[in-house]
């Protein structure tokens, strides 16, 4: 439930002062010039739960209903922020797993994969207006369950969910228009596993295309934030959608692998982890299943000295801190033209003194908690070798919560391309930063890394964008902005980022034959 008693605290517009030191200004309307304190007070300012309905316990969902898992086990889902249990959820396995798959392939032949675009789409429309009307309901539930800031959940993540239902809704009867001259038609059952960053969404961007092009669905949400998946569960059941043409199965990594390894199992999409991804790769190696992989990600900012300073800055911010760095796109690097590096990390690290670390239903938070206790542990892990390696580490000085999960706003400076902070993907708040002279020296930087998914270029001039775009080894590239999502633009990576795109009409290819 929400926190309803919180400290007040302050966000100061002050340039970064060391940890005791009063902040500051200076008063220009006095004649005698004095130092006073200026700061804005902010009271919290929580987001109500009292309108939202979580269960003590959840089943799996299979075949339209909620049943009994056959392990007869269940485990904790527990808040980042507070610690404390929220729900406990179902714990399948290998036999419920074949229970969900038989139930969509059953779907598939009888009802669903026979069914005309056009009713398909009713059903496709009709869960995103339920989603919809529950918008609220499941931002609460999203930021209760993942850490992130309502802010985020109520103004990004769930609005976009609901529109990639709408979008795909209306392709459900136009797949001739998508594939001129083609005849494209279902694969059949659709295996799905999502991560714990975007929890909605990403069930959003897998179900949703699935269903348009006539398949069935079995989904794996991640373990650590399973209720949205569960609640999306309740509104398909709602909807009418026939029996198990969407089956909703909760646990671990196995239950992810018996997924991926079900003989009746015809795609495999996944967003997760490299390692992961490698794993599945071997394990369809050999078989007919096609598959859609999104993984790991370490994205390049880049800033030129003609770019937008200020505007700049404010997108380094909302690319790797107000999601906690939780974004597999997170502009994780950053690469400043040598004669503006100064003022840049300047601007940066006051900016970093005006953002607020604490409960994530509390609408002036600006980072919320981090997902999982181990992953907290993989940062700090991050934080020490980033120390060791010999950057020079900056954190911002605000206070964290007592309890939860928490990590400050953190850039590393004097970094290079060997260090591990620069080459390995982090998921946190945690900025690496370099700087370069020339656009060749940036573009060889950029792509020298594992990974292909997404970058970030500011500049004035449109010459150098369209030069970037074209060189960058990145399936995403974003010009004086960043993060920035819709339903119709297809999003994924290269080299160990993955194959295969997800939104738009590239979203309807990795679920068709043609």
């Amino acid at each position: 439930m929400a926190t309803t008693k919180q400290t007040t605290r302050t966000k100061t517009v002050l340039p970064a002062v060391k940890s005791g030191q009063k902040k500051t200004v200076k008063s220009t309307t006095a004649k005698n010039v004095r130092l006073t304190n200026t700061t804005w007070a902010y009271a919290a300012a929580p987001e109500s739960a009292d309108h939202i309905s979580i269960k003590e316990q959840y089943d799996l969902f299979i075949n339209g209903k909620f049943v009994k898992p056959s392990s007869k086990k269940y485990f904790a889902t527990v808040s980042p922020s507070t610690e404390k249990k929220i729900s406990e959820v179902a714990e399948a396995n290998e036999k419920d797993i074949d229970l969900a798959v038989k139930s969509a392939k059953a779907a598939y032949d009888t009802t669903w994969g026979k069914m005309p675009g056009k009713e398909r789409a009713k059903y496709i429309y009709r869960i995103a207006r339920l989603m919809q009307e529950r918008a609220r309901e499941f931002a609460v539930i999203e930021s209760m369950d993942g850490g992130k800031p309502i802010r985020e959940s109520r103004d990004i993540d769930i609005p976009l969910a609901c529109n990639h239902f709408f979008y795909y809704a209306g392709w459900a009867d136009k797949l001739e228009y998508a594939f001129p001259n083609r005849h494209p038609k279902p694969l059949g059952v659709a295996g799905q596993i999502i991560p714990w960053n975007f929890p909605l969404l990403m069930a959003a961007w897998k179900i949703a295309p699935a269903l348009a092009t006539g398949n069935t669905v079995v989904l794996k949400p991640a373990e650590t934030t399973p209720l949205t998946a569960l609640k999306l569960a309740e509104i398909i059941q709602e909807s009418g959608l026939p029996d198990g043409v969407v089956n909703i199965v909760t646990g671990f990594g196995n239950v992810g692998a018996a997924i991926v390894n079900h003989p009746l199992v015809n795609k495999v999409a996944f967003t997760g982890s490299t390692p992961v991804g490698k794993y599945i790769q071997k394990a369809i190696a050999g078989t007919n299943k096609k598959a859609t992989l999104e993984l790991g990600g370490k994205a390049a900012h880049i800033i030129f000295d003609d770019a937008p300073i200020d505007q700049a800055v404010e997108g380094i911010v909302n690319g790797i801190f107000f999601n906690q760095g939780h974004v597999c796109c997170a502009g994780s690097r950053l690469f400043v033209q040598e004669n503006i590096a100064e003022l840049v990390i300047k601007k940066l690290k006051r900016r970093m003194e005006t953002l607020l670390v604490g409960d994530p239903l509390d609408k002036n938070t600006d980072i919320g908690a981090i997902n999982s206790k181990e992953q907290l542990a993989k940062i700090k892990h991050y934080l020490n070798l980033g120390q060791k390696e010999g950057a020079e580490m900056y954190q911002s000085n605000c206070a964290l919560p007592s309890k939860g999960y928490f990590c400050k706003p953190t850039i590393f400076l004097h970094t290079s391309q060997s260090h591990r902070i620069v080459q390995e993907e982090i998921f946190g708040p945690v900025l690496a930063i370099q700087t370069f002279r020339t656009i060749e020296e940036v573009i060889e930087k950029a792509n020298n890394i594992p990974y292909g998914l997404s970058a970030g270029v500011w500049t004035d001039k449109g010459s150098k964008i369209f030069n970037l775009t074209s060189k960058l080894r990145a399936g995403v590239v974003w010009a004086n902005t960043y993060n920035k999502f819709d339903p119709t633009s297809p999003f994924g990576g290269y080299k160990e980022s993955g194959f295969g795109r997800e939104g738009g009409i590239h979203g309807l290819m990795g679920y068709v034959t043609l």
